[in-house]
């Protein structure tokens, strides 16, 4: 059976969904072809079943604290099927809404392994779509643009690919039906962080290996190393510089032992689990790439800046195309693609101006460059920055570890960067996000007027003590 539309697309997660609201919002007949759920590994395996567990955690150690704000509690019982319970829910609940909003915008979704084909009796150029049915049947859709978005998977380590058992990735973990005791978490990144965060939290003793001279590699050092300071004071052991040694590999009933590289020596490391979290490989395979000139380099699609791919009426977004693997990004990038697409005037995409969150106890928020990538492009920078000690709120809510950072040009004054760690970070950074695409000065900023007390004030403090015109600190 063959199917026209105006736009197909190859991948329902984050990205590609909100392109096909997009396209549908501006009056184009949408497919998406998905082989599993709507939502992705963002909404399914992700972003959401792991900040929900994140909240679990963060709730469950409150309730070990609660001494500290005069309330004398027994410290609360774990019970972590009924974790995973609220996790699930969660993510039912915002499946059942991608799937309202697929209807509401005349979507058509079909379920099925999609296959880009070459020219053929169905088109005479490449970009359409043979998709093989969960009953074995096949569909070809013709669109007149296709957009691709494939995501990405866990990368795996030779020799030491997941189990489930031993072995885990972020997908096997995220279904977890039981703590272990301990967990080794090889990859200090964004995903390895959080989840030493989260289990330890939970009370799981854990072990983060980091091949790099800090964990958050290409995050600001001073953030990366306030965070593996409260890391370690809440008794997580972190191995800066570590490289593993997977010949040395051996599991059994007690769990996994491995040895590592690290300060010259070789550690032998034990625990009842693995957690590998080394990044994320682009899904670029299988999806009959070869059948058209599209370009694949260092494992991902090449686009230009309007995300056309080798051929100028197939476009690539998110994990695929590699850069800034995050779900907003993707869902930004979707829209530009289908803003250019349809001949409308872009918005304009700064991979510069996203914002970068990481969910630990304390969260960090960035966006922009780091002091030191600027320097090494050869710009003039100044910083400063303001501790969360100094503001009143964050004493209140009992958490005033780390600080708010500000970059700023010394010969234009412009904004470089923002860098803050420390209570709801990932929500405070949203005000950073906003001046960097306004262009607005720090100045500016910092005059601002924040409201007392609040913790944003440690934003519009450090926006002024960039000019030494700080108030409290």
């Amino acid at each position: 059976m063959t199917i026209t539309c105006d736009v197909a697309v190859l991948g329902g997660g984050t990205g590609g969904y909100v392109a096909a609201i997009k396209a549908a919002q501006l009056g184009k007949e949408v497919i998406i072809i998905e082989r599993s759920k709507l939502g992705g590994t963002c909404l399914h395996r992700g972003c959401i079943p792991t900040k929900t567990l994140l909240r679990s955690a963060e709730v469950y150690a409150l309730l070990q604290n609660t001494e500290m704000y005069g309330i004398e509690s027994d410290g609360g019982r774990l019970v972590f099927p009924k974790v995973q319970e609220r996790k699930r829910a969660v993510v039912d609940k915002l499946h059942q809404g991608v799937q309202y909003l697929m209807r509401k915008n005349k979507i058509r979704v079909i379920e099925g392994s999609g296959r880009i084909i070459g020219p053929s009796i169905f088109s005479p150029r490449s970009g359409a779509v043979a998709v093989e049915l969960p009953d074995g049947e096949m569909e070809t859709i013709v669109p007149n643009n296709l957009i691709i978005a494939t995501g990405s998977r866990p990368r795996v380590i030779p020799g030491l690919e997941p189990d489930g058992v031993h072995i885990l990735s972020s997908d096997e973990a995220v279904d977890l039906e039981k703590l272990p005791e301990s967990m080794l978490i090889v990859g200090g990144g964004v995903i390895g962080v959080e989840w030493a965060s989260m289990l330890c939290d939970f009370g799981v003793n854990i072990t983060l290996l980091e091949m790099a001279d800090q964990i958050l590699p290409g995050e600001d050092e001073e953030t990366a190393r306030e965070l593996a300071k409260l890391l370690q004071k809440r008794g997580i052991v972190i191995m800066t510089g570590a490289e593993l040694q997977p010949d040395t590999y051996a599991a059994g009933e007690d769990g996994i032992s491995i040895s590592a590289v690290h300060k010259g020596e070789e550690v032998r490391l034990e625990a009842s689990q693995m957690f590998v979290s080394i990044g994320r490989a682009a899904n670029v395979e299988g999806i009959g790439l070869e059948n058209t000139d599209i370009r694949v380099a260092d494992g991902k699609i090449s686009v230009n800046e309007n995300f056309q791919t080798g051929e100028s009426h197939i476009y690539a977004i998110g994990d695929c195309i590699g850069g800034l693997q995050l779900a907003h990004a993707a869902s930004h990038e979707g829209i530009e693609a289908v803003l250019h697409l349809a001949g409308e005037k872009r918005h304009g995409y700064d991979p510069n101006l996203v914002p970068r969150c990481v969910y630990t106890h304390p969260e960090v928020g960035s966006v922009g460059m780091t002091e030191k990538r600027a320097r090494e492009l050869g710009r003039s920078v100044k910083s400063a920055k303001v501790p969360f000690s100094a503001i009143a709120k964050a004493l209140v809510e009992g958490h005033s570890d780390g600080f708010a950072k500000v970059v700023v040009d010394t010969e234009t004054h412009d904004l470089v960067g923002v860098q803050i760690i420390g209570p709801r970070a990932t929500e405070l950074i949203a005000e950073a996000s906003l001046a960097a695409v306004l262009d607005a000065t720090p100045w500016e900023v910092g005059n601002a007027v924040h409201a007392h007390p609040t913790l944003a004030e440690a934003l519009g403090e450090a926006m002024l003590a960039i000019d030494g015109s700080a108030i409290n600190v």
